[in-house]
């Protein structure tokens, strides 16, 4: 089991940046996929990035480019830097950790771009 906590979100003007913070309650070391998903209201949830544990990336085209997808194994927390952030990347942001057995999720965190 473990708890994920995402923090960092707010209100931001177009073009501007945030990063989302992701704490794991343990360590990270053995979660195989640490990932940002996103919901905006009226949509299903979709996947924003992913980072694997040797350190493998991938991101949807909509963020290629402006996003960044990190984790420190050691500090037990994955991260999202977005930049370059536009009204259509609002959304309430969720931290997922996968396992071979075992998908987690945190409580989520809102990201409103808007001038």
């Amino acid at each position: 089991q473990v708890q994920l906590v995402e923090s960092g979100g707010g209100l931001v003007q177009p073009g501007g940046s945030l990063r989302l913070s992701c704490a794991a309650s343990r360590s990270i070391f053995s979660i195989n996929v640490m990932g940002w998903y996103r919901q905006a209201p009226g949509k299903e949830r979709e996947l924003v990035a992913s980072i694997f544990n040797g350190g493998t990336t991938d991101y949807a085209d909509s963020v290629k480019g402006r996003f960044t997808i990190s984790r420190d194994n050691v500090k037990n927390t994955a991260y999202l830097q977005m930049n370059n952030l536009k009204p259509e990347d609002t959304a309430v942001y969720y931290c997922n950790a996968k396992t071979l057995r075992f998908s987690f999720w945190g409580q989520g965190t809102q990201v409103t771009v808007s001038s």
